[in-house]
């Protein structure tokens, strides 16, 4: 234990910081719940989009199998190059519980075809379709994956705070009123069995 001197104000302190000790763990383990519960709802959109992205992957893969078997692998990379990079997304944050967590603003839209009617064929449309669904699910599960990860991290900060102040703060609070108390007791017996006997010394000299 550190050095203190066991008065009424160190008594008055150790209350005070136990308190405050108390409640800040309080409001860490609510918060904490809150999280979690985020972070739980973010984990089952996160499943619902992977299952769908692996469905959507399927039929994607499937129709550039039949395109590259209609149209001929080289025509078919040659409309792939025509694509290019996407940027028709912003990503704005919003706040839980302090915790920053990305969204993602897009509008969905039909792919633009650069590509001449006499190079397609359905199978490719279908191709450029079903890819295009691929990126704006992309989008949802990079915002959700990013959000679960962001919002962990926070759990574990948060529960490592609740933890230091429930088993070395709290505990070290309570330590330093409980003795401190009993000091304080048995000065206030020690001078209270002196008065008695000052009292009744007087009475005799009287």
């Amino acid at each position: 234990m550190e050095t203190f001197a066991p008065t009424k104000s160190t008594l008055m302190n150790a209350k005070n910081s136990l308190e405050f000790s108390e409640k800040g763990f309080e409001l860490l383990d609510k918060k904490r719940n809150v999280l979690i519960r985020e972070m739980m709802s973010y984990v089952a959109k996160a499943r619902v989009l992977q299952n769908e992205i692996n469905i959507t992957f399927s039929k994607a893969y499937k129709a550039l199998e039949l395109a590259n078997i209609n149209s001929g692998i080289t025509n078919v990379q040659d409309i792939a190059m025509s694509v290019g990079e996407t940027n028709d997304y912003e990503i704005l944050f919003k706040s839980v519980m302090g915790v920053e967590v990305p969204k993602i603003i897009f509008n969905r839209k039909e792919i633009e075809t650069k590509y001449g009617f006499f190079r397609s064929s359905a199978t490719i449309d279908e191709v450029m379709k079903e890819f295009n669904n691929v990126k704006y699910l992309t989008y949802e599960l990079a915002e959700v994956e990013n959000a679960i990860y962001r919002l962990a991290m926070e759990v574990k900060k948060t529960q490592k705070r609740a933890n230091a102040l429930k088993n070395i703060q709290i505990p070290k609070f309570e330590e330093i009123v409980k003795f401190v108390s009993e000091v304080l007791e048995e000065k206030e017996r020690e001078d209270f069995f002196r008065l008695k006997v000052v009292k009744k010394k007087h009475r005799k000299e009287d």
